[in-house]
């Protein structure tokens, strides 16, 4: 049996269960068990998705060109990557290669949504795990700028004087008696190890994301039309070119436009030099200083991910962060990954609710079924719709579990930068950026950081600190920066390209289902801000016969499996200790920093499985 391998999936009786119902800052429904031991120690873990995704079996019959629009409604926060991983899909079933200009404004679509999601996410969803926001009032606005300027000095808002505003901001919130998003806030909780000053730089940080995140996504209007949920087109994308002329005379792409888009990336590449990098590295350095490096769980072992961000549309080998798996914590040796090939990518529903013929087995997404099956396990306590305990040996998720050859993986930004790492490593040019990051970090972590504050200096390597809590939310802090780097490079070349008198931007050669072969299927891949996003289809006489997600959540949130193998989720919250039970602040720290969305991993059913609504297309 592997680390993470149970034998009966049964908790021990004797020792405290904590029950997270619901699991919140996230997107979707989630519940967490866990057990501890005498010491408040996790020894069990079970993730459930409560909520069931029924846009597989919505989509049969439909025409694919039309695929995106339905999947890109499975999530409102990671808007655009499953419209994204759509049309990929549809373009390799029927041999579309799209233009040069769709390329690369796909990609600055597609790391738009990484930057903003990895901001909000870090600010308005987990940083709250990390900071005490009512510590923030006991704060000296002067240590708080000597502060900033210690692990920020190019951060322009940095006075004693802008502290001492948002400080005086913040107690108005607290006296009113009304917290607003800091509503229900474990504030206390000796798990927090931040000083008053730290704890006052970050929530004014919050507020400065916050502003800031709602000018990052224009770049999506711009290129998509709008947001959440931007327009996309299989053979390229909808948007038409002419610097010539301005946007009311027809042509949304112009210089004025572009530039505009320009702004924005610079926006992006700014706050994450001068505050979103500095932020986690400063945080991350006081938690590991207090001996806070906890929730690695499946990261130091299986990590996988499909490669992303091609330099040259199509050609995996100039993915700026290749994609491949890494078993049993072997850094040495990168196995392929093929979404292609019905051994690697496999779901089960042994413990799932769902119904397969053979549970025993797994599916391949081409072949995979969408059935539901909402039954609970004979020694669950409470009912269907006031589940008090779950039976983790029978059924207990809404959520499939997919394996890798019939490996438990995690994936995310802290697996595509560990294989980053790994490729690196080995000579891969186009990793040696996030090589390059990583060192910089865990100098950052070990020496430099603490020097400035006063603490002892450590000596962990980059395998020691990325797989844990604190290394997967730096790794997200790490993407996002590269992602506007990237930008940069990506908004130079489609300049260029344009000026050079290439203004395509879509293929419409086999727009007319006439073109295409009576039966075809394809698999669209995309590093999507949770990790690895994979849609495969199959389509027959010019409609869909069969089309499955398989989303990050899905492989972090899975259950068991039928050899007792449990998922990355469960993994993560094993071994960590718990301040105080009452106030399972831990729990959610490290399951914040995958970022949860069960909203792609699961979808929306009743509480009594009725019907809910009917739709009549005509």
């Amino acid at each position: 049996m592997g680390a993470y391998e149970t034998q009966g999936f049964k908790l021990d009786d004797s020792g405290r269960r904590v029950v997270v119902d619901p699991v919140t800052r996230i997107e979707g429904h989630m519940r967490c068990e866990v057990n501890l031991d005498k010491n408040n120690v996790i020894r069990n873990a079970v993730s459930t998705g409560t909520m069931w995704r029924g846009l597989e079996v919505i989509l049969k019959g439909r025409d694919p060109r039309d695929a995106w629009a339905f999947v890109e409604r499975i999530c409102g926060v990671c808007t655009g990557c499953h419209a994204l991983t759509s049309v990929r899909a549809v373009e390799d079933a029927l041999g579309i290669k799209i233009p040069k200009n769709a390329h690369l404004i796909r990609e600055m679509m597609a790391k738009t949504l990484q930057v903003h999601d990895h901001a909000v996410h870090f600010y308005h969803l987990h940083a709250l795990d990390w900071v005490d926001v009512v510590s923030a009032l006991k704060a000296d606005p002067k240590k708080t700028s000597e502060l900033q300027q210690l692990v920020s000095p190019a951060h322009p808002l940095s006075s004693p004087g802008y502290f001492r505003d948002i400080q005086n901001r913040l107690k108005k919130f607290v006296e009113s008696g009304q917290l607003g998003p800091f509503m229900n806030g474990y504030w206390g909780n000796k798990a927090y190890v931040l000083t008053p000053e730290a704890n006052l730089m970050a929530v004014t940080h919050y507020l400065e994301a916050l502003d800031l995140q709602k000018e990052w996504v224009k770049i999506h209007t711009i290129f998509g039309g709008k947001n959440p949920h931007p327009n996309y087109l299989v053979g390229g994308v909808p948007c038409a070119i002419n610097l010539d002329k301005d946007g009311a005379a027809g042509a949304p792409i112009n210089m004025e436009r572009l530039n505009f888009v320009k702004a924005r990336i610079d926006e992006i590449v700014e706050f994450n030099k001068n505050v979103y990098i500095p932020d986690v590295l400063a945080i991350g350095t006081i938690y590991k200083q207090a001996g806070w490096l906890h929730g690695g769980g499946l990261s130091a072992t299986n990590v996988s991910d499909y490669g992303e961000y091609p330099k040259i549309n199509y050609d995996k080998s100039t993915d700026q962060l290749p994609g491949g798996v890494i078993l049993n914590g072997n850094w040495d040796e990168i196995l392929p990954i093929d979404p292609r090939d019905p051994e690697q990518v496999q779901e089960f529903v042994t413990h799932s609710w769902y119904k397969y013929a053979d549970e025993t087995k797994g599916l391949h997404p081409w072949d995979g079924v969408t059935e539901p099956n909402y039954a609970l396990g004979p020694n669950t306590k409470g009912t269907k719709t006031n589940i008090e305990q779950l039976d983790e040996a029978a059924k207990y998720s809404w959520i499939k579990a997919p394996r890798w050859r019939g490996h438990a993986m995690e994936v995310g930004p802290l697996s595509r930068y560990i294989l980053a790492y790994a490729h690196a490593k080995k000579g891969n040019v186009y990793a040696q950026r996030p090589r390059e990051q990583i060192e910089y970090s865990a100098m950052m972590i070990n020496s430099a950081i603490p020097k400035a504050l006063g603490l002892p200096e450590t000596q962990y390597t980059a395998k020691q600190l990325l797989p844990t809590t604190i290394g997967r939310t730096l790794a997200r802090a790490l993407e996002g920066q590269y992602c506007g780097e990237m930008m940069v490079d990506d908004w130079n070349e489609l300049v260029a390209n344009i000026k050079a008198g290439d203004t395509a931007t879509a293929n419409v050669e086999k727009w007319d289902p006439a073109t295409w072969p009576k039966e075809a299927k394809g698999v669209g891949t995309v590093a999507a801000p949770r990790g690895m996003l994979g849609h495969w289809v199959k389509i027959k006489d010019g409609r869909i016969e069969n089309y499955q997600c398989v989303v990050p959540t899905t492989w972090n949130g899975s259950p068991r499996d039928a050899k007792g193998q449990i998922g990355a989720f469960e993994a993560s919250l094993m071994n960590t200790p718990m301040v105080n039970p009452e106030q399972p602040v831990e729990i959610l720290r490290t399951l914040h920093s995958f970022d949860p969305c069960l909203a792609c991993s699961t979808h929306v059913m009743s509480e009594d499985g009725a019907e809910l609504t009917r739709v009549k297309v005509r």
